[in-house]
């Protein structure tokens, strides 16, 4: 393939794929993570956690993948992006569209170890992860789409240990998208001059100066989303106290981007990764020793 004889283009294909910011991988990983232990009521199956945990690289290094394709006309016009391989033309769009079917394989042939409810539910994973980097340009809620995909690791999650899908997996996978649809809205909030000089859409272009307390708004949501899962499966303390700290580091937040400075929102964004692995180690904790 056209892709694999170009080795002087790795290193710009490891940036296509988000090597070196491997955050998102982490916010992908961490509610994945909540669901399998939730679903195993403790460490799951050693091969589905392999296969979930690679499955999370796979597809998010897919996503950015498509989400440089998608936006390598306006990336070049964002001072964020403007370094990107496609942005600079150092990587052309079919091998980027190649890189990006070889990722999605790859997950693909994980997935086939699994039983046919996980399978089939990852033929929305991947819809939702090929259609979210275009959506900027329809609507103002491609953070919401962008939700959606990071939560879809639960119900696949549920439905590879157990079989189904229980209702409690909508309640974790609605607070999820609330989590997910508040820190991507942060994040936007960094690019927000520059999309609205483009013409591209956001949540934080729509939230406008009410940004700060619709975010505030939805955090808490999640927060109590997250109470309610704590409650419904009667999770012993080890799971508040990761609770707390969630939302301890989330009011921290809030207050560092009291300014709306691009560089606090870009960190308090990042700082999301604490978020999730706090709710995981309460969750870890009371499977271990609750």
């Amino acid at each position: 393939m056209k892709l694999l004889l170009k080795k002087e283009h790795w290193e710009h294909y490891a940036q296509l794929m988000r090597l070196h910011k491997p955050i998102g991988t982490y916010l992908l990983l961490w509610p994945t993570l909540w669901a399998l232990w939730i679903a195993a009521e403790g460490i799951p199956n050693w091969w589905i956690l392999v296969v979930f945990c690679l499955g999370v690289f796979f597809m998010r290094s897919a996503g950015c993948v498509i989400n440089d394709f998608a936006d390598r006309d306006f990336d070049a016009h964002v001072e964020r992006t403007k370094s990107r391989p496609l942005a600079q033309n150092k990587v052309a769009s079919s091998e980027a569209v190649t890189l990006f079917l070889l990722l999605v394989l790859c997950a693909l042939a994980l997935v086939l170890t699994l039983n046919w409810l996980t399978i089939g539910l990852s033929v929305v994973a991947l819809l939702l992860a090929a259609t979210y980097p275009f959506m900027k340009r329809y609507t103002y809620y491609p953070q919401a789409v962008l939700g959606a995909a990071f939560s879809w690791g639960i119900p696949m999650a549920f439905a590879a240990i157990t079989g189904d899908v229980p209702n409690l997996v909508w309640l974790i996978y609605v607070a999820t998208l609330l989590w997910v649809l508040a820190y991507d809205t942060l994040y936007g909030m960094v690019d927000r001059d520059d999309d609205l000089r483009l013409g591209l859409k956001s949540t934080a272009i729509l939230f406008g100066d009410m940004d700060l307390a619709l975010i505030s708004t939805i955090q808490g949501m999640f927060l109590f989303g997250m109470l309610l899962v704590g409650q419904q499966l009667e999770l012993s303390f080890y799971y508040y106290i990761g609770w707390i700290i969630a939302a301890a580091l989330i009011v921290r937040q809030m207050w560092r981007c009291r300014k709306r400075h691009p560089t606090e929102c870009f960190n308090a964004f990042l700082n999301n990764n604490y978020v999730g692995m706090a709710l995981f180690l309460g969750l870890a904790f009371h499977y271990w020793l609750g």
